[in-house]
């Protein structure tokens, strides 16, 4: 009885164990779906994101061709292919009608950002100035790709000029955005409690220390047509001692304290001159520029310049007068320059701080002592390929009788022979001391400026010591020494980058 009572229970429980088999099944099966829809959408996540980074890079890496070809020493340099285009080389700002685009079109597309119906139009031109672009845009090409190496995939860079009104921001502040006052950054802008406050500014009339800010706008389209635009607010950071016009203050500049100037003196017509007459304009300089007012009694300075009609310029003390004025043939067109330098270039450590920024951006540094026919006779300088060259300790340029073009800076003992000609910027800063002994036919044309910001160990002084210029030789000099050059003054700067005030993604509908 037993026996078949149990057999029929097991008979009763045998197709439950198929039952909790089949549900095990679904269940995994379950969960196996879910992990390949979950696999898949992680799959079209990382796609998604990954092209979305591609534009976003993209986008990116136009704006970065935009800023880097904004550089005179970019081989792609922009003014090399729209002339005067970039407004810190060409002298006056860029006006809102004057728009660069870069183009970079794949295969026989079309990018035409100033059309409406193109594909890539510039729709957010629209949006910031309320007008389309301008047809009269200049466009020029992209220099991606490179040797052959597919290039990035943006369409095209934009750069133009900025407002209160396009950029949505009262920078004044008086609650108007203004749509056609320019935009300038100013790194000496203080604020309503004179502390230093580097900012934007509107003005029609920006201070020298002032630079205009630009835009900078890319648009990057993938294959599969993700989209990115990015933007830049930029400007320029210059080391000019006298701001956004690029000048120097004085044909011959001697900054600091007690400063010496020894010049060859009364040995008639064809002695040394220094003349602050500007060659490239009728403006001009004084011909020998101090900031120590102490300085401008001084007998070493005035009774050096002799005689009178060998040093031109104006006597200019405190701001520059308004031209015209005729020039001064006194020995006295020497002047307080103070109020046309920067604050940087009145301290040791401002001036460092140019040392250091045109040592990173310069074509050539050679550290240690150098000569002229060992060092500059191979750089290749020419007057359509301006150099910047600095030398980290003394330079002598004896029995040197070449021809320099762009910025020479010297950290030590110049000594120069007259012999030898500079096209450009000669700057003299570390130990001070320019030195020439002996008389020729050379001379330097742009400007000069001397500064003591080390002793005689290398240590950076606390306060600017005594310059010293000496031009110990009345031999013939044939009408040559210094002539102030403004072209050539900005021929030889550029500069050391441009800053990325600020950055920002603009949506877009994909």
């Amino acid at each position: 009885m037993n026996r078949a009572r149990k057999s029929s229970e097991w008979q009763a429980e045998a197709g439950a164990a198929l039952l909790i088999a089949i549900c095990a099944l679904l269940l995994i099966s379950v969960v196996a779906i879910a992990l390949v829809v979950s696999s898949g959408t992680d799959s079209a996540l990382a796609g998604n994101y990954r092209t979305s980074t591609s534009a976003y890079y993209a986008a990116l890496a136009g704006l970065e061709e935009g800023r880097s070809r904004l550089l005179g020493s970019n081989p792609n340099f922009i003014n090399k292919t729209v002339p005067n285009f970039v407004p810190v080389t060409s002298g006056a700002p860029l006006s809102l009608s004057n728009v660069l685009y870069i183009q970079n079109p794949v295969g026989g597309e079309t990018v035409a950002p100033t059309d409406s119906s193109n594909a890539y139009a510039d729709t957010e031109y629209q949006t910031e100035f309320g007008v389309q672009p301008p047809t009269s845009a200049t466009i020029i090409n992209s220099v991606s790709p490179v040797a052959g190496f597919p290039g990035q995939s943006f369409k095209w860079t934009r750069i133009n000029a900025v407002t209160e009104q396009s950029l949505n921001l009262d920078v004044k502040p008086d609650n108007y955005l203004d749509p056609s006052t320019l935009l300038f950054y100013d790194p000496a802008a203080k604020d309503a409690s004179n502390n230093p406050r580097p900012s934007l500014i509107v003005s029609a009339t920006p201070p020298l220390t002032a630079m205009q800010a630009l835009e900078i706008t890319s648009l990057a389209v993938l294959p599969n047509g993700s989209r990115r635009m990015l933007q830049y607010i930029v400007a320029p950071s210059l080391i000019f001692p006298g701001g956004a016009d690029l000048t120097f203050p004085a044909a011959l500049t001697l900054d600091g304290n007690n400063v010496t100037f020894s010049g060859p003196g009364t040995s008639g017509a064809n002695s040394f001159f220094v003349n602050g007459q500007d060659q490239c304009s009728t403006a001009y300089v004084p011909a020998i520029g101090f900031v120590n007012t102490g300085d401008s009694s001084k007998s070493n300075i005035v009774s050096g310049a002799t005689p009178a009609g060998n040093y031109l310029g104006f006597p200019l003390v405190g701001p520059p007068p308004p031209p015209p004025q005729t020039p001064s043939t006194s020995p006295n067109s020497v002047g307080d320059v103070s109020l046309r330098l920067r604050a940087n270039w009145l301290t040791p450590s401002g001036l460092d701080a140019v040392v250091q920024d045109t040592t990173k951006s310069a074509d050539v540094v050679i550290n240690g002592n150098a000569t002229g026919t060992g060092t500059l006779n191979a750089l290749g300088m020419s007057a359509t390929n301006p150099l910047t060259v600095v030398i980290n300790g003394d330079l002598d340029l004896s029995a040197w009788h070449g021809v320099g073009y762009g910025l020479l800076l010297v950290t030590g003992t110049l000594k120069y022979d007259p012999d030898a000609t500079w096209e450009g910027v000669v700057l003299v800063i570390g130990q001070g001391q320019f030195i020439s002994t002996t008389s020729g036919d050379g001379g330097i044309d742009g400007a000069v400026f001397i500064a003591r910001t080390r002793d005689s160990s290398g240590n950076l002084l606390s306060a600017l010591g005594p310059a010293s210029f000496n031009q110990g030789n009345a031999g013939t000099h044939s009408g040559r020494g210094i002539n102030y050059n403004s072209c050539l003054v900005k021929s030889a700067q550029g500069p050391l980058t441009y800053r990325v005030l600020s950055f920002r993604e603009i949506p877009l509908a994909n």
